[in-house]
């Protein structure tokens, strides 16, 4: 009796978890978005070249602005800052410090309302105050005015850097992401060249207005940042479904080819408690945040203390900030061939784990050298374990959430946790440690480390998940509740439901390794 039972459960089962593919054609008319639109005249290749040239350009100056407006501090401290404001060494380490605390407070927050409201406001108006505080952040007279300045200045900086990775991402492929989160990014690295530059420039007008070098740094970096605010309530785009420079066709290409990459939610979805818990309980979201820590902390140490590194082996203070500047030109380069590897090849771990160890290499030989060459040297090893590792890890991370308001939520968390190790990278490079530094060079060495174990563990995990769907093992059952159109029992009225419900917990959907 028993062959004959088991024989009817599994065909039963089979079929109940088949219907969903019974008619596959059903199921995709009903999630095709836009149904009633001819695109048949819209060209995607010119359409994603038009896309680009609307959004990347005019948000890799924005980020530009946001690091050099909260670095530059490293070059305006080689302009007497701490001798005119009349503070300690510890005293300008916790100026740094305070920044990275309320930028990391606000960046969830920060990455919810632009999914509520529409980027082009809520970014713009964020840059327009931040640009405030950094031109009243070279007026202050005294430790507590640099203080308030800082923190007020991570307070508006937060929602930038997360809340453009995560605007992108509604835009792009999988497969497209990582080559524009890596040109976005190296605005940072082109800002560490251009801050060295311009604070060379501006150190001529020492003296003019009554106002030291140092301050009329801060004060024109300001005042750049205000103009670029305002002009941004023109300049940036809201959303593919309510874009005003592409006509309905073309955004509903963008939303179709969204669709097509299991990134479901891109027609469109509503704000539950559901998509913030989903985030939270993911062990994706928390290992991401390891990982990215790895890399943020050593990002920050580097960009905030090149200038003083370079000025301790022997070199003053204007040809320090200009010999910054191929470091980081060099940093331009390997990050964008990173991103557009990365994208052809789709091994982003293995690309984080080969890089930061090249890294690891650059701060082995910073700590061990006495010689100023090889230090210098040793500095374009440290950045392939920084910059090009930085947008690697957030693409890698986006690719493996699906769910607008998800997605944004881990993206936050995720960036969030590693700016507030860049707290940490603003204590250790201590003035009694110069000129070698070797406590913050040990110390960021061991953060590459965290980097590299936690790729391997986000690798090994996804890889086991994706192996257990390929097997069958987390395959959801067709056949719910016909009159609420919801999951009921652990069964879904159609494949789009389960895709919808599920999000990247659905057994269709693979990760990316």
């Amino acid at each position: 009796m028993n062959p004959p039972t088991k024989t009817a459960e599994s065909t039963s089962s089979k079929e109940e978890k088949e219907i969903g593919s019974i008619h596959p054609s059903e199921d995709a008319k009903q999630a095709l978005y836009n149904a009633h639109v001819d695109v048949s005249g819209v060209d995607e290749r010119k359409l994603i070249r038009k896309i680009d040239l609307a959004l990347i350009p005019w948000l890799s100056f924005l980020y530009l602005l946001s690091f050099l407006d909260r670095t530059s501090i490293g070059n305006a401290k080689l302009y007497h800052l701490e001798q005119d404001l009349h503070i300690t060494d510890d005293q300008y380490l916790l100026a740094l410090t305070i920044f990275f605390f309320s930028y990391a407070v606000f960046e969830v927050p920060s990455n919810v309302f632009l999914k509520r409201l529409r980027p082009s406001i809520w970014l713009s108006g964020l840059m327009l105050l931040w640009g405030v505080m950094m031109t009243v952040q070279g007026l202050v007279h005294n430790f507590g005015g640099l203080m308030g300045m800082r923190w007020m200045l991570g307070m508006f900086e937060a929602g930038l850097f997360p809340g453009v990775n995560y605007y992108l991402s509604c835009w792009y492929k999988r497969t497209e992401f990582g080559i524009r989160a890596a040109l976005f990014f190296s605005a940072a690295t082109v800002s560490g060249a251009f801050g060295g530059l311009l604070a060379a420039a501006i150190s001529n007008m020492d003296g003019i207005g009554g106002k030291p070098a140092w301050a009329w740094i801060f004060i024109l970096e300001g005042l750049l940042t205000v103009v670029a605010g305002v002009a941004s309530f023109w300049i940036i785009q809201d959303f593919p479904d309510t874009a005003k420079f592409l006509s309905e066709a073309e955004r509903t290409v963008v939303v179709r080819r969204l669709q097509s990459d299991d990134q479901f939610s891109a027609g469109g979805e509503n704000l539950r408690w559901k998509y913030i818990f989903q985030s939270l309980l993911d062990w994706k979201t928390w290992v991401g945040m390891m990982t990215y820590c790895g890399c943020d902390m050593p990002l920050y140490a580097f960009s905030l203390f090149l200038p003083s590194i370079i000025n301790q082996v022997c070199f003053r203070a204007t040809p320090a900030n200009l010999l910054t500047v191929p470091v980081y030109v060099f940093a331009c380069l390997i990050t964008c061939l990173v991103g557009f590897f990365a994208d052809r090849w789709g091994r982003r771990g293995y690309f984080n784990v080969i890089f930061l160890c090249i890294g690891a290499a650059g701060y082995i030989i910073l700590i061990a050298s006495r010689n100023a060459a090889l230090s210098y040297f040793a500095v374009y090893l440290a950045t392939c374990g920084i910059y090009p590792v930085i947008p690697n890890t957030i693409a890698w991370v986006s690719n493996n959430v699906e769910g607008s308001y998800k997605r944004s939520v881990s993206l936050a968390m995720v960036i969030s946790f590693g700016n507030i190790n860049g707290a940490v990278s603003s204590n250790v490079y201590r003035a009694e440690d110069q000129p070698w530094y070797p406590l913050g060079h040990g110390l960021v060495l061991m953060y590459i480390a965290f980097g590299i174990i936690f790729s391997l563990i986000y690798m090994f995990f996804l890889r086991r998940e994706n192996m257990k769907r390929d097997r069958g093992e987390r395959d959801e059952i067709i056949g719910g509740d016909p009159s609420t159109g919801h999951e009921k029992n652990g069964r879904y009225d159609s494949i789009a439901d389960a895709k919808r419900e599920k999000g990247d917990d659905w057994s269709g959907y693979r990760y990316t390794m």
